[in-house]
C-alpha cells in the first residue's frame, strides 16, 4: 500500500496510482480527524469519494502517533490525549473514538487503536504497551459498525515470548485480519527479522497477515517468505522526495554528478512506462534546480518499482520460482 497519510500520496494523484496497478492505499485516522475532519469527509460520502480513489483504503488507527508524538500526548486507560501539531488544541482518541472516526471515513479496513512501544524500550515498557493493546482490543471490536472490517495488532517489542503471548491473545478475538505492529520503529534489521520470522507463523492461517510499516524490498521478501500478505511503507515516496531511486542495482542518488550527462535511465532493468521518456540527466537537473517535477517523477518511478516487486512476488509464489525472484532483487 502506498502511504497517503492525509488522503494523498504525496506528489501523485489517484489516477497515477490506478495506472501503476495499486489496489489499496493507507491513510491515517489521527491526521484526517484533524484536517479536514471526519465529519466533512463523511458528508462527501467517505474518503473514497473525497480523494476520488476507486480502490480500497486502510486507515491506521492513530496508534503509531501514540509513539511518534510522545512529546505531545498523555496516555491513560481510557485513551490518549494529544496536543494537535496543527494548532495546539486538545484532542482525545480512545479505541471507541478511533473506530468511530474510521467508520465515518468509510474505509475498507480499520485498524484497532493500540499502544506501539518505541525502540529502544525496556522489557517492562514493551509488556505494558502489549497488555494495554490487549485490553483495548475488545473495545475496538465492540465499537465497529455493521460490516466494518477491523484488524487487530500484535505487539511485544523484540521479545519473542511477548510476541507469542500477544499473537495468542489477538488471534483469539474476532478480528478480520491480524497485523504485526511495533517493527520498523528504529530497531536494526538483525533484530526485526527474528521478530517477523517468529510471529508470522503464529497468526491465523485463514486471515490476512499484515506487517505494518515495512519496508525495504529485502525486508518485504523476507516477510513474505515468513507468511506475510500485506505491507505499507513511506520509503518509496519519502526517498523519492530525497532524490533516491530504487533499482535492481540498489538505491541510486539521482543528484550524483555521475548522472549529469547520462542520456539513458539509471538502470536498464528498472524502466517503467510512467517515466521512461525522461533521462537520468534530466531528472538530476530537476532536483538540482529545485523543480517539483523531480520529486513527482522520482515518486512515480519508485512506486512503479514497488508495484512490479509485489506483482513478481505473486507470480513467483504461483510459479514456484521464489529463489530466482530473491536473486533478482538481491542488490535492491
Amino acid at each position: 500500500m502506498p502511504v497517503g497519510t492525509q488522503g494523498t500520496v504525496k506528489t501523485v494523484g489517484s489516477e497515477d496510482l490506478e495506472a501503476l496497478g495499486f489496489e489499496q492505499v493507507l491513510s491515517n485516522t489521527y491526521h484526517l480527524s484533524l484536517r479536514p475532519g471526519a465529519d466533512l469527509v463523511e458528508r462527501f460520502g467517505g474518503l473514497h469519494d473525497f480523494m476520488s480513489w476507486r480502490g480500497a483504503i486502510l486507515t491506521d488507527s492513530g496508534g503509531y502517533q501514540v509513539m511518534s508524538l510522545s512529546d505531545r500526548r498523555k496516555i491513560a486507560e481510557e485513551g490518549v490525549t494529544f496536543q494537535s501539531h496543527l494548532d495546539g488544541s486538545r484532542q482525545f482518541l480512545s479505541p471507541e473514538r478511533s473506530i468511530e472516526i474510521q467508520g465515518q471515513l468509510g474505509v475498507d479496513i480499520s485498524m484497532c487503536l493500540d499502544e506501539c512501544p518505541p525502540y529502544p524500550c525496556s522489557r517492562e515498557d514493551a509488556a505494558a504497551a502489549m497488555e494495554r493493546t490487549h485490553r483495548w482490543a475488545p473495545r475496538n471490536l465492540a465499537a465497529r459498525r455493521d460490516g466494518q472490517a477491523v484488524f487487530g495488532i500484535v505487539q511485544g517489542g523484540v521479545h519473542e515470548d511477548l510476541r507469542t503471548e500477544s499473537a495468542q491473545a489477538i488471534s483469539s478475538l474476532d478480528f478480520d485480519g491480524v497485523a504485526i505492529g511495533g517493527v520498523s520503529v528504529g530497531e536494526p534489521t538483525e533484530m526485526q527479522y527474528p521478530v517477523v520470522a517468529h510471529t508470522a507463523p503464529l497468526l491465523p492461517p485463514d486471515k490476512v497477515r499484515y506487517l505494518m510499516g515495512v519496508g525495504h524490498p529485502g525486508d518485504i521478501l523476507h516477510a513474505v517468505a515468513c507468511g506475510i500478505d500485506m505491507f505499507d511503507c513511506v520509503l518509496p515516496t519519502r526517498m523519492a522526495r530525497h532524490h533516491a531511486l530504487y533499482t535492481l542495482q540498489g538505491r541510486v542518488n539521482i543528484r550524483g554528478k555521475k548522472w549529469a550527462e547520462h542520456h539513458g535511465p539509471v538502470d536498464e532493468g528498472s524502466v517503467f512506462p510512467s517515466t521512461e521518456r525522461y533521462s537520468a540527466a534530466y531528472m538530476r537537473h530537476l532536483f538540482v534546480a529545485g523543480e517539483p517535477l523531480g520529486g513527482r517523477l522520482a515518486t512515480l518511478h519508485n512506486l512503479a518499482f514497488y508495484a512490479r516487486l509485489m506483482g513478481e512476488i505473486r507470480e513467483a509464489i504461483i510459479a514456484g520460482s521464489w529463489p530466482e525472484l530473491v536473486a533478482r532483487y538481491a542488490v535492491a
